[in-house]
């Protein structure tokens, strides 16, 4: 396999988690009695350029179909993060109904709609159809596409190049990181502003975020990198914010090459950060298996234990994050019986791969379980709060990364 930035030999791996079925693909109970499908989820690092990557395995329309479960606005805390976003990006850039935002992997509108109210033109890019039909629900334009470089092209000779695009999580998620920049650079306007946030590779090591791994995330990046990347395609990073979002992500602000926008300090101060903590050093990352390996194995001791004692487990949010703690360290119902989800769209199906039913959250109720675990542990603090007036006080809740921790 070669690196999809620089195309240089990989032969080093970071992280291999074995086999493991698409992290979002819920399963309902006629999908239990067929076969799943399960790909190879084994992660390399390019010692050239630093890009941590899967192995190629599949295509990326194999994860995102019209069953695609995962919507944006489930979560609270993140349309909050949208709107104070949004908030920001027409004050700071003087965003008005003559600009256009476009938001690449729109969901289902969690931030365009801030824009729309606004009064602000914008169009979302987004290619599941369960939760495009959402956002165009709230009177937002929608392409239901992949977002290529063909794709910016043709934005541009529409004469709609935007003022501002936006990509909240989905750099991670393209295969062909290079062809899905020179993209970004044709949708921009000459003075317009490319905003991506995406978790840091940095932080991800730091904290062993290891079931931040899935099939969907085709990329594990560091500012160092996504800086090649940006230059490449003939774009500069010239901004750079640290976001406490899913364990810590970076927010950057990105330009044309030949742009007037000059580079604030913030830039140099997170690459040589990331140097200091040995991000362009091998060391740093075939350290992180053992790691991994390590918490896999502190999870399992501590639900067997817990069954031992005659305690009741039970797991809330049925997060991909969660599904590849638990397929990496073959938890089953036996020692999880359910996991609870506000999102309607996952309520009534199972887990990949363990096939652990997933209930509403006022199930748990009634089984008054002794522990808690929450899986989506960067929502933490949130789920607490909605949960504890409506559970006994006795109950105990429980992350697992970067290591097991009662709340």
């Amino acid at each position: 396999m070669k690196c999809r930035h620089c195309a240089s030999e990989l032969t080093h791996t970071f992280l291999d988690l074995g086999f493991a079925p698409p992290s979002n693909a819920y399963l309902t109970k006629s999908d239990l009695t067929k076969p799943e499908s399960y790909f190879p989820l084994k992660v390399m690092v390019c010692d050239k350029c630093w890009l941590v990557q899967t192995e190629d395995y599949a295509q990326a329309t194999e994860l995102f179909d019209s069953e695609y479960a995962y919507f944006s606005s489930t979560s609270f805390g993140w349309l909050e993060h949208a709107r104070k976003y949004a908030e920001k990006m027409i004050s700071d850039f003087g965003l008005n109904k003559d600009s256009l935002v476009v938001e690449v992997a729109s969901n289902d509108g969690y931030l365009l709609k801030n824009f729309v109210e606004s009064g602000i033109p914008c169009l979302g890019i987004e290619p599941t159809t369960s939760t495009n039909a959402v956002a165009e629900s709230l009177s937002i334009p929608v392409l239901c596409e992949f977002f290529t470089e063909k794709l910016g092209a043709q934005l541009a000779d529409e004469g709609r190049q935007a003022d501002l695009i936006a990509g909240n999580n989905v750099y991670a998620h393209v295969p062909d990181i290079n062809d899905f920049t020179r993209g970004l650079k044709a949708a921009l306007k000459p003075g317009g502003v490319i905003t991506l946030e995406f978790p840091h590779l940095m932080r991800l090591i730091e904290s062993t975020q290891f079931d931040t791994i899935y099939h969907e995330h085709f990329s594990y990046l560091s500012l160092y990198t996504v800086t090649q990347i940006f230059k490449f395609a003939e774009l500069r990073i010239w901004n750079v914010e640290e976001l406490p979002t899913h364990g810590g992500s970076l927010r950057i602000y990105g330009c044309h090459a030949d742009s007037n926008r000059e580079e604030l300090p913030a830039v140099k101060a997170v690459l040589e950060e990331e140097f200091r903590r040995g991000m362009q050093d091998l060391s740093a990352y075939l350290s992180f298996q053992a790691k991994a390996d390590s918490l896999k194995n502190e999870v399992l001791e501590f639900l067997i234990s817990q069954k031992k004692n005659g305690k009741k487990v039970v797991a809330y949010g049925a997060a991909a994050k969660g599904n590849t703690l638990l397929n990496y360290a073959g938890v089953k119902p036996d020692l999880l019986p359910f996991v609870c989800d506000a999102a309607l769209s996952k309520q009534g199906k199972y887990m990949p791969g363990s096939h652990i039913p997933i209930l509403k959250p006022g199930d748990l109720v009634d089984y008054r379980p002794d522990y808690v675990v929450i899986l989506p542990w960067n929502i933490a603090k949130e789920v607490v709060s909605q949960l504890t007036n409506e559970l006994f006080i006795d109950v105990k809740f429980i992350t697992m990364i970067p290591s097991l921790k009662t709340l």
